[in-house]
């Protein structure tokens, strides 16, 4: 390419080495063009967004993802690298996980099957949508210009269903199943860190507890627990060596329902979704959840119950037993800035316009689109304080900056250090005076 933006080369460089030079080069095009366009995130629409910023043939572009040889897992590992080393270079990493449905049209689809969408769906309607399920890993980032944590997402997997996997004679894997498998690579890249994982309640799973406490010395699981929930209490030592096998669980604990109606209640105060504080009354206890066949698991559940009365009551638990109450809580709470990265993608972002039917396009195009949230963000943490300022939308009451405000200035950015400083663009640019060179980035990067 014959020009990068400053603030976009270091991690660029950490992503050159999961492709060879002429499809590297190719997908910075892509990269940058996704972050310009405005409408559908189709290769086509990205290719008419840019123009001769794309050299080539335009089919050299749509075979990055159907043709080109590279694999996602490098590109995601360096990008997840990018993020612990920058901005989570110490202590625990908070990451979260969840899966959404990108509704995608055509009988030729590979993977597409109709799932449940929890985003239209109500506790009185259940909203089916054919498409694609993704399974999402993400990394909880603290940006300076923000209280809340944002979500980055840096690994997916693409869910199947029961009748795809049968048809295709395949092992079904649930979402919990794959969401392991993410956290496995995680730990197995970073065996130095500490990860510390809260899903909803459909990863809340036993099997996924076991997998946590094997691995508890690179891994902690938060998540929702079951009110009905099998607990004892250690196994005893053995007194003296005897026939037979040791026990595997010790005396018959209380329920977790039945041990809060028994239980006195302490008083905490809580950060709570959206960045909030919330007061609360919680009940905790460390046991060990028991399953036939899989074992103990040590544990420490909480139950909650807001104050305020605008929450239902709700039972955590965590992989740690020395975690605190107040930590559990904040902790779960703190991944609800996942869904707030999926409402983001769908509505500035195009999740659901892309339009790749074959199995590589679609296993690379939609991680692709999850990763380019993550590189946004990155890129306006790295642009200068005045770029930053200049573009954000105030208003009275605003107090963090949003990814509207991010993409909005990146993409301002992208338009004066690469399209407009190429040989062909920049003479004519650099003659225009300082208020016209706003007004022009203003019409081609509004507000969004």
């Amino acid at each position: 390419m014959r020009s990068i933006p400053r603030a976009a080369e270091p991690l660029l460089q950490e992503l050159a080495g999961a492709f060879t030079r002429p499809t590297f080069q190719r997908f910075t095009v892509l990269l940058f063009a996704a972050i310009l366009t405005t409408g559908r995130r189709t290769v086509t629409n990205l290719l008419r967004m840019v123009q001769t910023l794309a050299p080539g043939h335009p089919s050299s572009y749509h075979r990055v993802f159907s043709r080109r040889r590279w694999v996602p897992w490098r590109l995601a590992r360096a990008l997840a690298g990018f993020i612990l080393r920058f901005l989570v270079s110490e202590g625990a990493v908070p990451i979260c996980g969840d899966d959404t449905v990108d509704e995608h049209r055509g009988k030729k689809v590979y993977g597409k099957a109709c799932h449940r969408d929890a985003v239209r769906s109500t506790h009185s309607f259940t909203a089916y949508r054919w498409g694609h399920k993704w399974v999402v890993l993400a990394i909880l980032v603290k940006f300076p210009f923000s209280r809340r944590f944002w979500a980055l997402p840096v690994l997916v997997a693409l869910y199947r269903s029961k009748e795809w996997n049968r048809q295709h004679k395949r092992r079904h894997k649930t979402p919990s199943e794959l969401m392991r498998q993410l956290l496995a690579a995680l730990i197995h890249w970073f065996p130095r860190r500490t990860f510390v994982f809260a899903g909803d309640g459909g990863y809340g799973t036993h099997p996924l507890a076991c997998f946590a406490h094997r691995h508890r010395s690179h891994l902690i699981l938060v998540s929702r627990f079951y009110p009905d929930a099998n607990l004892y209490a250690s196994p005893p030592a053995a007194k003296s060596k005897r026939n037979g096998r040791p026990r595997q669980k010790g005396r018959k604990l209380p329920t977790p329902e039945r041990a809060v109606k028994r239980s006195h209640q302490s008083r905490l105060t809580v950060a709570w979704y959206g960045g909030g504080q919330r007061r609360i009354e919680v009940v905790s206890q460390a046991s060990h959840w028991y399953k036939n066949g899989a074992g103990l698991v040590p544990v420490r559940w909480v139950f909650v119950h807001d104050r305020d009365g605008t929450h239902r009551d709700e039972y955590f638990f965590t992989t740690d037993p020395e975690m605190t109450p107040k930590r559990i809580v904040e902790t779960f709470t703190g991944r609800w800035s996942i869904e707030t990265t999926f409402q983001e993608m769908r509505a500035y972002l195009g999740l659901e316009t892309t339009c790749g039917w074959c199995e590589r396009t679609v296993l690379r195009a939609a991680p692709c689109l999850f990763g380019l949230y993550s590189v946004i963000a990155l890129l306006y943490a790295h642009l200068p304080a005045n770029r930053t300022r200049s573009a954000a939308i105030e208003w009275p009451g605003k107090v963090d900056r949003t990814f509207s405000d991010a993409i909005t200035t990146v993409r301002r950015a992208l338009w004066a250090d690469w399209a407009f400083a190429t040989p062909d663009h920049h003479a004519a640019f650099s003659k225009l005076s300082r208020p016209i060179r706003a007004v022009l980035l203003y019409a081609l990067a509004p507000a969004a």
